[in-house]
């Protein structure tokens, strides 16, 4: 009961391995009913139940528009050119961008077959922003390698993160890896836990300066939005 009483201030912290239920896996395999995960996080903890509603909203938004497994749930943004750089989504895969919140995340992916929200949400950021790689290539990694993996929650998180589906982030806005460390990290025991190097010569510099890869991608989304119209 204490960590879904205390879930909407844990959550978003990767260093606490208690700070989520961790539940995911046996949601994922029927385990555990999703019916009483939503009763005891309706008496316990409201955050806690949106996400199990955010879940149920991305099943049935499969099950209505099955074509949005494989192509962006927006029509305009199914014309986007993205780079798809396949050296450095090898570089994203083996946690070698240079930045420590992302790196920390999938090397942790490879290792466990587990990846905490927040981390989640920038890896898949960095993957759709800053190096502009379809958001296919993301889901499809992760599919191979969560042990969590459901082909709906899936779907849903990268088409939120990649601004391309039924409801998701602006397009335009791209989270700034760095200052998702300094909000979830501060004292990066989480990174340091999962890339040891950082701070030292055997890390890698950032494979893309932050300023840059957004301009790019709003830019180029922008042009694709306009040229769909």
């Amino acid at each position: 009961d204490s960590i879904v009483r205390n879930y909407h201030n844990t959550r978003n912290t990767p260093a606490d391995e208690h700070g989520t239920t961790r539940e995911s896996l046996n949601l994922r395999f029927g385990t555990l009913s999703v019916r009483q995960v939503l009763r005891q996080a309706k008496a316990l903890n409201d955050k806690l139940m949106a996400e199990i509603i955010w879940r149920d909203f991305f099943m049935m938004l499969l099950w209505h528009f099955p074509n949005t497994a494989t192509e962006s749930y927006d029509p305009k943004m199914r014309h986007i050119r993205y780079r798809n750089n396949e050296d450095e989504f090898k570089a994203w895969c083996e946690g070698r961008t240079g930045y420590p919140l992302v790196d920390a995340g999938m090397r942790e992916l490879n290792e466990t077959g587990y990846l905490p929200n927040r981390v989640r949400m920038t890896v898949a950021g960095f993957l759709t922003k800053h190096l502009f790689i379809d958001w296919r290539w993301g889901e499809k990694y992760f599919a191979d390698q969560l042990l969590d993996y459901e082909m709906a929650n899936n779907v849903g998180n990268w088409q939120w993160m990649a601004g391309t589906g039924a409801i998701s982030a602006p397009w335009f806005r791209v989270y700034s890896p760095d200052s998702q460390l300094e909000k979830v990290d501060p004292d990066m025991e989480y990174v340091k836990r999962w890339v040891p190097e950082v701070g030292t010569s055997a890390y890698p510099a950032p494979i893309v300066e932050h300023k840059f890869a957004r301009e790019r991608s709003v830019e180029a989304i922008r042009a694709a939005r306009i040229a769909a119209s």
